[in-house]
């Protein structure tokens, strides 16, 4: 380890369950991130400020205005500009650590992009505040046996849990099948920051235990904390390995088969006023001609990442990747019809 890295991480070389052995493993380690949000940015941050070698963000969202009371990573000319998340986000932590490889991802992870984006690094870290990816992570992580660590947080509640598949219950054991609702969401009942860094801080301290091999030091509990009314429960997960798992028991990855009779995927985002609509595959798009068709119709914006469309009351965000988030309506016909007027195929 040269002198540079020695004097960057002394203070974690000197924390003696990392040492020098410990650093190094780290900086030849790659971690992915889903989710560059509340949770996302915090754990980009510790990832990258701890050494580890390779980071790879995803997130299919960019920076608004209310993001900013608990987005670490994020600023005013951020929000302004309409800046991707995992854009801003890897901006922000090349200047703080640029011997570390961030590769930002704009887009969702889905049945069709997963296993291009989350199988081949060492670690998986759950930055999100959606019940189906977090099934589809655990798939991943079963079918190639990728550690994750899960983490939620809302209003002054949060929760995590770190997953080996096929040494500890793998999310599917413990929570067999997704909620049939969103659940609270800190776009409807709101969420303080505070909750945000302890659960975020949790996760990547068992991150950073997983990846320099600390076997006996593994959290083996769901933990759960209300911050507001000081509460917080361990519950010992160490048993709850269930051989009838559809997921590491029987090996049935069903979230990682994608649905193909739709060539869309609508999904209302909840407390955002807003439907996401996902093209199976992905479909590139230019930009600059979207652009020039859309400026005849109705009032647009620009930058190097995605276009804003003003019309027929509602705004339609269109990203390189074909994915559009149309602002304005949760009715997802509403949407379906905005679409194919002024998107189509």
């Amino acid at each position: 380890m040269d002198s540079n890295r020695n004097t960057r991480y002394s203070r974690q070389i000197l924390f003696s369950p990392i040492g020098a052995a410990g650093q190094e493993k780290l900086s030849n380690s790659r971690v992915a991130i889903v989710g560059a949000g509340a949770l996302g940015t915090v754990l980009a941050n510790h990832m990258v400020r701890s050494g580890v070698g390779f980071v790879r963000l995803i997130d299919r969202d960019f920076v608004e205005e209310s993001n900013l009371q608990r987005q670490m990573l994020y600023d005013e000319e951020d929000a302004a500009n309409h800046t991707p998340k995992a854009v801003a986000a890897a901006e922000k932590l090349r200047k703080v650590n640029s011997s570390v490889t961030i590769e930002p991802v704009i887009g969702d992870v889905h049945a069709y992009n997963a296993e291009k984006l989350l199988a081949d690094v060492d670690l998986i870290l759950d930055g999100t505040d959606n019940f189906q990816i977090r099934y589809l992570i655990n798939d991943i992580a079963v079918k190639h046996r990728i550690p994750w660590v899960y983490g939620g947080a809302v209003s002054a509640n949060g929760m995590f849990a770190a997953i080996r598949p096929h040494a500890t219950p793998c999310y599917r054991c413990l929570f067999p099948n997704p909620p049939a609702g969103r659940g609270d969401t800190c776009d409807t009942v709101g969420v303080i920051g505070p909750i945000i860094h302890i659960i975020a801080s949790y996760q990547a301290t068992e991150a950073l235990k997983m990846l320099v091999g600390a076997d006996k030091h593994y959290n083996p509990y769901l933990e759960q904390f209300e911050l507001w009314h000081n509460q917080h429960m361990q519950m010992n997960i160490g048993n709850g390995k269930r051989e009838d798992c559809p997921a590491c028991g029987l090996g049935e990855l069903e979230f990682l088969n994608p649905e193909t009779e739709a060539e869309e995927v609508y999904t209302a985002m909840c407390g955002r006023d807003s439907v996401q609509i996902t093209p199976r595959g992905g479909r590139a798009v230019n930009l600059e001609e979207q652009e020039k068709i859309f400026a005849r119709i109705g009032k647009v914006d620009r930058n190097p990442f995605l276009l804003r469309f003003q019309v027929d009351g509602c705004t339609l965000v269109l990203f390189k990747d074909g994915r559009v988030v149309v602002q304005g309506t949760q009715d997802i016909t509403t949407a379906k019809s905005l679409y194919a007027k002024y998107i189509g195929h």
